[in-house]
Formats: structure tokens, C-alpha cells, sequence
């Protein structure tokens, strides 16, 4: 996952990839906008498992996905942004520019 690439690259890169393999998977999967921490460490845990890699790795995914507005967190939940639960709804393949762009620009 981390390569010779710089520290903002590389969190850049492991945030999209926590979105692509883990949040919005874990979305679908639980078919609503809402999933607790408990749901996220067992989907992680198993990408992880998965992939080969740290769970060290992807340790600040969920934080710096929070950062950026795509989720937030009350009490032990975290929710994705309204704007994306039309996409949750259709069942829809959102990749993380995707979903940046629809929380920015609408």
C-alpha cells in the first residue's frame, strides 16, 4: 500500500482506498447510511486480511474520511453524508472522487 510516495500521497491514496474496499462496501452491505465501529473494524479486518496489509496502514482511513466531510460520527455511529443516500439507495458503485465531488459542488 505505502510506497515511495510522499506522506500526503500516501494518505491521499489509503483514504481512497478505506473508502473503496471498506466504507462504501460496508454501506451496501448493511443497506443503510449508518454503520457502527464495530461493523467497520470486522469489514477492515477482513480487507485487510484480504489484501496483506496492516491494519497500521489504514488506521487513520476512518478519521481522515471524517476530515473531508464524506462521513461523520455521533456517538458510536458513523453516517455518510445526505448527499450520497440517493447513490446508497440505488445501490450504486461510488468511488471517492465521486463522492467528493457530489458533498463539494452540489
Amino acid at each position: 500500500m505505502l510506497s515511495e510516495k510522499g506522506k500526503y500521497a500516501s494518505a491521499t491514496e489509503n483514504r481512497r482506498f478505506v473508502w473503496k474496499e471498506i466504507v462504501w462496501p460496508l454501506i451496501i452491505e448493511v443497506n443503510d447510511a449508518e454503520f457502527t465501529l464495530l461493523q467497520y473494524q470486522k469489514k477492515r479486518d477482513k480487507v485487510c486480511e484480504e489484501y496483506g496489509i496492516s491494519v497500521n496502514i489504514l488506521s487513520r482511513g476512518l478519521a481522515s474520511l471524517i476530515q473531508r466531510g464524506l462521513l461523520y460520527k455521533e456517538r458510536q455511529s458513523y453516517f455518510i453524508h445526505f448527499r450520497l443516500i440517493p447513490y446508497m439507495r440505488l445501490k450504486a458503485e461510488v468511488d471517492y472522487g465521486t463522492a467528493l465531488h457530489e458533498i463539494k459542488i452540489r
